[in-house]
């Protein structure tokens, strides 16, 4: 492989012109990508939050790295995204899908930009910033000196991510590039180096990261972990086994034990806290203001409403009697599509990131473990559902084995709780029928049959 050189960031001022020449191009082509927040809302122009560049303009291919703040309206500030944008002479055959245009305009005046990431090229920069821990404009690459990356890695992209993208580096690496950039301390990056200080086994350790300031604070924007190679996602694992009718069980306790190791480590890593009346006060108001939005926004939930509120008010019943919880840090968006199955058996826990539509700051906050349960059984009920003729039985045995699975490692049955396992699948289970409406309405009858069922009293949980 060729030697590859990362050039200083640039003058500000060029990057603005830069964006300027860019910006009818990425007008049109931001709202089509499957990572971009704000579908729906015509693009009303951008700002520059930070631009370098990392091959020069001059060669054959240019690559320049950009922080943009996207604008759609006034009503909201506008969302930062990470862009790796590529330029050449002509685009090749081979990467016409990352195509965003031909500018006509300015410093790239008659040549084709693209998403980057598509292209061996830029990822290899990419991974060579890292491995040598450059210093770029702003852009900081960090490593973990006690970790080796090959510069000989042949990289591909990820086509099946959402929220993000990631690039694998030979089935050794694989990089994960945050889109939607936000300011502070990232739990993606942050609970799996806490995981490393215990030599927790069940999350792949960060090798290397990227990190640049916005707003002031430093921010990640990409984080390199070892690739589970060979490894089967859970939601995958489970659709597949439900289709051929096999017994899904025995992988349902080995994910429940592997998920009370991974709490274990971070009780251990990071402070935890007591959960009282008034913490609690605040979490019901929280679940019961979200009842209440999803039910103005998805009539079909009306009904159901008042046997809705009863699960979360029984947990307020319940702490105002003097019952308290224990809060930790969490991974947050538990589900069986965050897990991977090693080809030995073993489970990994993966995307610490947490749900992208809360803040960074409720992200980051200490919540009992039976959130992430919660959200597990859930996973459970949906993968029921989802393959052919809807299966109950099956959901009900894979969620009482990962149930039992959890409390062999942890000690304490989740089912011993179950006033607050209740208000959290309510709660889950609520998001997900707003969700679906919105975004997947073929989707719909999912949650809505456990709405159905958890308002249903001889049939609870």
């Amino acid at each position: 492989m060729s030697e590859v050189v990362v050039r200083s960031g640039g003058s500000a001022d060029s990057g603005i012109e830069l964006l300027a020449c860019l910006d009818p191009l990425l007008r049109e082509w931001l709202p089509r990508q499957r990572w971009f927040a704000g579908k729906g809302r015509p693009v009303t122009g951008f700002t520059l939050v930070g631009a370098a560049e990392l091959l020069p303009v001059e060669g054959r291919l240019g690559l320049h790295h950009l922080l943009v703040r996207v604008h759609q309206g006034p009503s909201r500030p506008g969302d930062c995204y990470q862009l790796l944008i590529g330029s050449r002479a002509a685009l090749p055959p081979r990467l016409a899908p990352a195509l965003i245009g031909h500018v006509e305009q300015g410093a790239l005046a008659g040549r084709t930009v693209y998403d980057a990431l598509y292209d061996a090229r830029p990822a290899d920069v990419l991974l060579e910033a890292l491995r040598s821990e450059a210093h770029v404009g702003g852009l900081c690459f960090e490593r973990d000196p006690g970790q080796e990356i090959r510069s000989d890695l042949v990289p591909r992209l990820v086509t099946s991510e959402q929220s993000n993208s990631s690039l694998v580096y030979g089935d050794t690496f694989i990089l994960k590039l945050l889109r939607r950039i936000v300011p502070g301390v990232n739990p993606d990056l942050e609970l799996p180096l806490a995981l490393a200080r215990e030599h927790c086994p069940r999350v792949p350790p960060p090798t290397a990261w990227l990190r640049a300031e916005l707003d002031g604070e430093a921010s990640v924007l990409a984080v390199l972990q070892p690739f589970v190679r060979g490894a089967t996602d859970g939601w995958e694992l489970a659709l597949r086994e439900l289709a051929k009718s096999e017994d899904f069980c025995g992988e349902a306790r080995a994910l429940g034990r592997a998920t009370a190791e991974v709490h274990q480590a971070l009780a251990r890593a990071l402070p935890t806290v007591t959960l009282g009346h008034l913490q609690m006060e605040t979490l019901v108001d929280g679940m019961l203001e979200r009842l209440e939005s999803a039910a103005r926004a998805v009539p079909l939930l009306l009904p159901y409403v008042p046997a809705l509120r009863s699960a979360f008010t029984a947990l307020s019943d319940l702490a105002e009697e003097g019952r308290t919880w224990t809060a930790q840090r969490i991974h947050g968006d538990l589900h069986l599509g965050q897990c991977l199955r090693a080809p030995g058996g073993e489970w990994s826990v993966i995307d610490f990131e947490g749900e992208p539509s809360k803040s960074l700051a409720e992200r980051r906050l200490p919540q009992p473990p039976l959130r992430d349960i919660a959200g597990m059984l859930r996973s459970f009920d949906y993968a029921a559902h989802s393959a052919g003729a809807p299966a109950p039985e099956w959901a009900a045995a894979c969620r009482a084995a990962y149930c039992t699975g959890y409390a062999q490692v942890s000690g304490v049955d989740p089912r011993t709780d179950p006033v607050l396992l209740r208000a959290y699948e309510t709660d889950k289970a609520i998001y997900e029928v707003v969700y679906e409406a919105r975004h997947r309405p073929d989707w719909l009858a999912v949650p809505m049959k456990a709405i159905a069922r958890y308002t249903t009293p001889a049939d609870r949980f």
